[in-house]
């Protein structure tokens, strides 16, 4: 089984200026550079024939290139409590409208509809109940912005749990039109 998702890695810039706001916050899991993504659909566990199959949908998406920029930062809890540190994006439209095409064309392969409202975002920090405060972070960093940058591109990963998080590796990529 293949443990999989769909997502755009960001110019190395970008990464850069996401990697630079990180830190300050006790028991939080920071995301290494090669874990800066942003996930369009995730897959989950599949054989290696629905492998074959999703890369073979995806390969088969049209969708205009746009441009994106970093805008802000925001949390996602759980029970209340701080679970994911993420930096937003702009406009959302052209994500949302590839994230549609992507859902559609892993549908036709026979997956599962996704369930979960779509929020594009970049995940910087993974929290548990341990973790130190967020609201100092967000407040003083929630102005985080970056210039355009140009998404041509999107890419099928693989994620690998290891003991000091996920590895993800990019198994295959797709030009955008």
């Amino acid at each position: 089984m293949r443990r999989l998702f769909v997502a755009i890695r960001p110019p190395e810039e970008i990464r850069a200026l996401l990697l630079g706001t990180m830190g300050g916050i006790g028991g939080a899991r920071w995301q290494s550079d090669d874990q800066l993504h942003l996930t369009l659909r995730f897959v989950g566990d599949v054989d290696r024939h629905m492998a074959r199959d999703v890369d073979a949908a995806l390969g088969a998406l049209h969708h205009p290139g746009f441009d994106i920029a970093i805008d802000g930062l925001g949390q996602f809890d759980r029970r209340g409590q701080p679970e994911t540190i993420w930096a937003g994006v702009a406009p959302r439209a052209p994500l949302e409208r590839l994230n549609n095409k992507v859902e559609q064309a892993l549908l036709r392969v026979g997956l599962a509809p996704e369930t979960r409202a779509y929020l594009p975002h970049i995940t910087l920090a993974r929290l548990n109940r341990h973790s130190g405060p967020v609201r100092d972070f967000v407040a003083a960093r929630g102005g985080l912005a970056s210039p355009p940058f140009s998404i041509n591109a999107f890419g099928l990963f693989e994620s690998v749990l290891a003991p000091e998080g996920a590895v993800y590796t990019e198994i295959a990529r797709y030009a955008l039109d």
